[in-house]
């Protein structure tokens, strides 16, 4: 459980950093520029914990998915960024791309964890 809450935070910093970065106008801003090495710093801290118990493929899956598709929204609703059917549909695509990466990895656990009790019955 606190491999997910790491993973949350990780987003979260992720998405605060990304922010931080469109403000600071090239790092041209001091406090937003700051705020994108905080940001940052933070998440792939973050992240490295959480990999701790999470598989690298699903944390990372869930990590730059959720980010991508917040900042989008974030991106929509604080500047304006173009938003349609296109923009609804690629968000969702990266919903499920994370969502079947995920139960892609779940099924392939089972079947690891089935396998290496027949082996060490069998020996």
């Amino acid at each position: 459980m606190k491999s997910y809450i790491a993973l949350a935070v990780a987003i979260i910093s992720e998405i605060f950093g990304t922010t931080m970065l469109k403000m600071s106008e090239g790092f041209t801003n001091l406090f937003p520029s700051l705020g994108v090495i905080i940001g940052m710093g933070l998440a792939f801290y973050c992240l490295s914990l959480s990999l701790k118990s999470i598989p690298l493929g699903m944390a990372y899956a869930i990590w730059s998915g959720v980010g991508t598709a917040l900042t989008a929204v974030i991106g929509i609703l604080l500047w304006d960024d173009p938003f349609n059917w296109i923009t609804i549909f690629s968000i969702a695509m990266i919903i499920g791309g994370v969502v079947l990466l995920n139960s892609s990895n779940r099924t392939e656990k089972v079947e690891g964890t089935v396998l290496t009790i027949q082996n060490s019955n069998i020996e």
